[in-house]
């Protein structure tokens, strides 16, 4: 029997090599242009560290992209791993968008673009892969085995799904090593997926993607090195997104959709925590806050990599069960799907993820301690207080010693 497995483990060990060799490059890169994160008040980083991870990541997709197209006529690769959605697929325009997200997370991390400029690019690079066919037609409902036509609105569909996803690993990337680490989480679950289900596009992408994100964690995890910068982060999210759009034909039942939901969970749970609660204190969702997941599990006394691990077996948790609901009849996927949803749920709630971050305030005149909440005009003055206090704790959390002062 033909080992089928081979070429999967070339190309990811392929992407792992080339990224543990790139990233040091990219560190160099980072350096020389300038594109360092400073510490201040909202970043964890106590010490200044580069920001174009996603120089190394970009070089180890395009490296297996390569392979992949080209094993078939080097090392005698079944020809399904050149030929992959050839007539439905374009892959010179699927690259072509990851070129396009790589670059605009690449100048953002150099120029640090307007949020109108960034979305642009990503846009961009969603309509390009748009044209290039990861696009949907139908959805089928798997209840009822009927399908539901989306014409002309599949296109803007399947852009706002795609700069969505990007964007949702962009916001997660707060912590050495948990961008990546989940995103390396996820490619090996839609890697095993898509392979179940015969996609070859899909599951060479995938792997090559967790090559990748995984040999970039040899420099991530904390205490980092190197950050993956919007360079890193968008562009992962991105191919992410396509890889759930590779791994359906036009025609996508509704658990093809679900399934990458599930596995970006903790990205989208972050992200529309996020919303609610900067809804709720009434400012701009756009405001940075510290009520993300990360900050919370901080807040409960873990420390940066305890953090990152418990948002790791979060994540395979997750995965496990969108593993388990393509293997199983619809009415178990259905319960399957709503234990994950309700047992994150009540995570969440037990981190208060949703809950506007208010600060205390002690009146002198009333001599009680009472709940300012950001628009309230001391905020600004409690917030800085506040930064202070959690600043202290996180370098008791990480360890964090200042350099002796000449």
């Amino acid at each position: 029997m033909e080992s089928w497995w081979l070429p999967f483990v070339a190309l990811f060990a392929a992407s792992l090599i080339v990224t543990l060799l790139a990233t040091p490059l990219a560190r160099k890169i980072a350096w020389r242009v300038g594109a360092v994160d400073y510490p201040n008040k909202r970043r964890v980083n106590k010490e200044p560290v580069p920001r174009m991870g996603g120089i190394a990541v970009f070089c180890a997709l395009t490296v297996g992209l390569a392979l992949q197209m080209l094993g078939p006529s080097l090392f005698g690769w079944p020809l399904a791993f050149a030929t992959c959605g050839i007539g439905r697929i374009n892959y010179v325009l699927v690259y072509l968008s990851f070129v396009i997200i790589f670059v605009t997370g690449l100048v953002d991390d150099k120029l640090s673009l307007k949020p109108w400029q960034k979305f642009l690019g990503q846009l961009l690079a969603a309509c390009v892969a748009v044209a290039g066919g990861l696009v949907i037609d139908t959805v089928v409902n798997p209840l009822q085995n009927t399908g539901f036509e989306l014409d002309l609105a599949g296109y803007p569909i399947t852009v706002l799904y795609l700069v969505a996803y990007a964007n949702i690993f962009n916001l997660i990337d707060g912590l050495d090593g948990l961008s990546s680490g989940i995103a390396c989480i996820a490619s090996i679950t839609m890697w095993v997926v898509s392979t179940m289900s015969g996609h070859i596009g899909a599951a060479s992408l995938a792997i090559i993607l967790c090559g990748a994100t995984l040999g970039f964690l040899r420099y991530n995890f904390h205490p980092a090195s190197i950050f993956l910068g919007d360079s890193g982060s968008l562009t992962i999210g991105f191919v992410l997104g396509s890889i759930s759009l590779l791994s359906v034909s036009r025609i996508a039942g509704l658990t093809s959709i679900i399934v990458p939901l599930v596995v970006a969970g903790i990205p989208i749970i972050d992200t529309l925590s996020a919303i609610v609660r900067r809804g709720r204190a009434h400012v701009s969702i756009g405001q940075a806050d510290k009520g993300h997941i990360h900050h919370r599990l901080l807040g409960e006394g873990f420390n940066q990599r305890q953090t990152v691990l418990v948002m790791y077996v979060w994540t395979a948790i997750l995965c496990a069960g969108a593993i388990l609901m393509t293997q199983v009849p619809v009415m178990p996927r259905i319960i399957i799907f709503i234990v994950l949803i309700i047992a994150s749920g009540l995570f969440a709630a037990h981190l208060h993820l949703f809950e506007p971050v208010l600060l205390h305030h002690y009146d002198p005149k009333t001599g009680k301690d009472e709940l300012v909440a950001p628009q309230d005009p001391e905020f600004k003055i409690e917030a800085e207080k506040l930064e202070e206090r959690h600043e202290e704790h996180l370098r008791h959390l990480t360890g964090y010693r200042p350099p002796n002062q000449d």
